[in-house]
């Protein structure tokens, strides 16, 4: 059996410390370590195949090295979360970023009402990272576990945590003053369950400023609510042909959502944009290879997991640090699937 590669190695081939190396991999550089020393370190490890032993550092440093991220599960029964690609993008990033820093993840989907507190602490998470929780659940219990915490696409007035989101108003708001911009007067809003302070409200929200500053009225009937999925896109684009025949254009407050819409909207005999036009929020790969092309407000997913985990680590190594939060710019990626009336 081959001998494992140690810190000593990696130190000789590199011709530096061990301490040098050691804090070039935990990223705690100072000024007095050069570029191009940590050029060289980097090297060295990749030409040894160094790779840390993260019981040892555990057990040196009381840590894990294991990074929880939860995603709850708002639809009982529902085996969701990955079937949405914005999942898979964050997660991704989320990865990536916690293994260069020599952490792992633990992974896990949360049934209504489960207590994240309890599986943050059999496991000994040195933090965790809770996407699209609602104001309304019971994260204080925390506070008292003094577990470092980061909230993504959360809106919930706490600063007692680290935080990571968008400004799904303001995004809202753009997807909708796209389509009235282009001479649209009628359009429809899709999305996943409209819950309080959530991400889907603040989308509403958005719309609803983009209709009253062009002067045009509110029609709740315009506004349809249910699972976020690819499925529900295409049941709801038939209704809307359906039932809602002066519709010319919908927003859909999740791509994949959006995709069923512009197949939902083919199946009722119409197209897109000849007939309905279609607005995204995301910009998943499903956006690119759809057709038509979809038209959406991009959010730079993968960034929003880099800071995820950059504001975890921050959190584990100097707890009494401000809590920052973090907002991600939004933007409107011209496609296809609009055309101007």
């Amino acid at each position: 059996m081959a001998r494992r590669v140690t810190i000593r190695d990696v130190a000789r081939e590199a011709g530096v410390s061990t301490a040098t190396i050691s804090y070039v991999l935990n990223n705690k550089v100072s000024e007095s370590i050069t570029p191009e020393t940590i050029a060289k370190v980097n090297a060295a490890v990749e030409r040894l195949g160094y790779v840390p032993n993260l019981s040892a550092r555990s057990l040196r440093y009381r840590r894990s090295n294991l990074i929880g991220v939860v995603i709850p599960q708002t639809e009982p029964g529902k085996e969701f979360m990955f079937s949405n690609p914005f999942y898979g993008d964050f997660l991704s990033a989320v990865e990536y970023t916690a293994r260069t820093r020599g952490y792992r993840l633990l992974i896990s989907g949360t049934s209504v009402g489960q207590s994240y507190v309890e599986i943050a602490q059999n496991h000994g998470l040195d933090a965790i990272i809770i996407l699209g929780i609602y104001p309304s659940d019971d994260i204080d219990a925390y506070k008292e576990a003094k577990i470092p915490l980061v909230l993504v696409d959360c809106y919930r007035n706490d600063h007692f945590f680290h935080s990571v989101g968008t400004n799904d108003r303001h995004g809202g708001y753009l997807a909708t003053n796209h389509l009235i911009q282009r001479g649209h007067r009628r359009i429809a809003f899709v999305s996943g369950a409209v819950e309080a302070s959530g991400v889907n409200q603040k989308r509403l929200f958005g719309y609803r400023d983009a209709l009253d500053e062009a002067g045009l009225p509110f029609d709740r009937n315009l506004v349809f609510s249910g699972n976020v999925g690819y499925e529900y896109g295409i049941e709801t684009a038939r209704q809307i042909a359906r039932i809602c025949p002066d519709v010319t254009a919908i927003f859909a407050t999740a791509d994949i959502m959006a995709a069923g819409v512009i197949k939902g909207v083919s199946e009722a005999g119409l197209s897109v944009p000849g007939d309905i036009s279609v607005v995204g929020f995301d910009d998943i790969f499903v956006a690119n290879i759809s057709s038509p092309g979809l038209t959406t407000v991009r959010q730079n997913i993968k960034e929003k997991g880099r800071v995820a985990v950059e504001l975890a680590l921050d959190a584990v190594d100097n707890p009494s640090s401000p809590k920052r939060d973090v907002a991600i710019p939004l933007e409107i990626v011209e496609r296809d699937s609009v055309r101007s009336l």
